[in-house]
């Protein structure tokens, strides 16, 4: 079996690992919570309940019971005069009840508040779409333009260009992006009317409403993307000019745009190329806080949302996609290093 293969095939099985010891954790610290609220009237949480019974959940009985907790509602009694009081199982059997739903039948639970009697992963996957379309356009953008400035800073060293290039970038690295969004906001929003204040009300957004509606959160996590980038491309491509082997290259007559383009961008980009598909975990981060700020209906909102609202299958099922996200990510930095530079052979053995 190649090397590569085999290194791939073991990296993705810890990741499977790893996600799952993370989501085990945090089902229990989620679960340690307080009994979520629930939605509707009497007989909608009557119903919820009773489902969640048939899930394995809870469980019901026609007395008070002590050493259960305060049941999930106030006791209810039905029409033939029947009290029934509703508790939450013990945690491990919970916990057992989860992966069986999982490996069994692909039910990660229902929603309690957001959804309610929806399941938990088709919420997910109604707002996954706005939350991966504003991070990918705003690093697609955000990467040749950073590469760009921290390219023409090096080779400007220490003159005016650099120096103004340089402040920009500590200013950009500083600034929250939720603050980029507000002041994006109150100019081209609120004094200009150029642009949307919000993202469409409507559930059929035009390709004009929505496109327009995407500029102000995608520059709002660009800024600070561009700024990164730009300051790791100047650094890195200071140091492999000032090297040995192209001081080397130039005594062989290699003028210094050669001297660039053929040896120092591709020797500074390994740790530059990785760096690319981790930052989008990064972007992925902040884009919670702009998503609740520009009401973008994304897994970002949902997330926050969801520990406010205290629906915790909603909240599992988003915590599930962040973890696989930054799991493959982090398996993809590591092969990515092997393309960029052949010389870094991952998974092979020691000579």
């Amino acid at each position: 079996m190649p090397y590569l293969l085999k290194y791939s095939l073991k990296r993705i099985a810890l990741a499977l690992i790893t996600a799952f010891i993370i989501l085990t954790i945090t089902f229990f610290l989620v679960k340690m919570l307080p009994d979520p609220a629930i939605s509707g009237n009497t007989e909608a949480q009557v119903a919820f309940c009773r489902d969640q019974v048939s899930l394995g959940y809870y469980f019901q009985s026609s007395v008070p019971l002590t050493g259960y907790g305060e049941t999930i509602i106030p006791p209810y009694m039905d029409p033939q005069g029947n009290m029934f009081y509703f508790y939450r199982e013990p945690l491990v059997k919970q916990y057992g009840v989860w992966l069986k739903g999982i490996f069994t039948q692909w039910s990660w639970g229902v929603s309690s508040i957001i959804q309610p009697e929806t399941d938990a992963i088709v919420i997910i996957a109604e707002r996954l779409k706005p939350t991966v379309l504003i991070n990918v356009f705003a690093l697609l953008l955000s990467v040749p333009l950073g590469f760009l400035f921290g390219i023409i800073a090096a080779l400007n060293k220490n003159k005016p260009v650099d120096h103004v290039i340089s402040t920009l970038v500590m200013v950009f690295i500083s600034v929250p992006s939720f603050v980029i969004i507000s002041l994006l906001i109150l100019i081209f929003g609120y004094n200009l009317h150029a642009l949307p204040m919000m993202w469409p009300s409507s559930e059929n957004p035009t390709i004009a409403q929505y496109a327009s509606a995407m500029i102000i959160p995608v520059l709002s996590l660009m800024f600070g993307t561009i700024a990164t980038f730009t300051r790791y491309t100047r650094a890195e491509l200071c140091e492999v000019m000032s090297s040995e082997f192209l001081l080397l290259a130039r005594t062989k007559g290699l003028n210094k745009r050669q001297c660039v383009t053929k040896h120092a961008l591709r020797n500074s980009m390994v740790p530059l190329v990785p760096m690319i598909i981790g930052q989008f975990i990064g972007i992925l981060s902040g884009s919670m806080v702009l998503e609740n700020i520009y009401t973008i209906p994304g897994i970002g909102s949902l997330f926050v949302t969801a520990i406010n609202k205290r629906d915790y299958n909603v909240l599992m099922v988003d915590m599930t996609v962040f973890t696989i996200i930054g799991l493959l990510a982090n398996l993809l930095v590591d092969l990515s290093y092997g393309i960029v530079d052949p010389r870094i052979r991952m998974g092979a053995k020691a000579a």
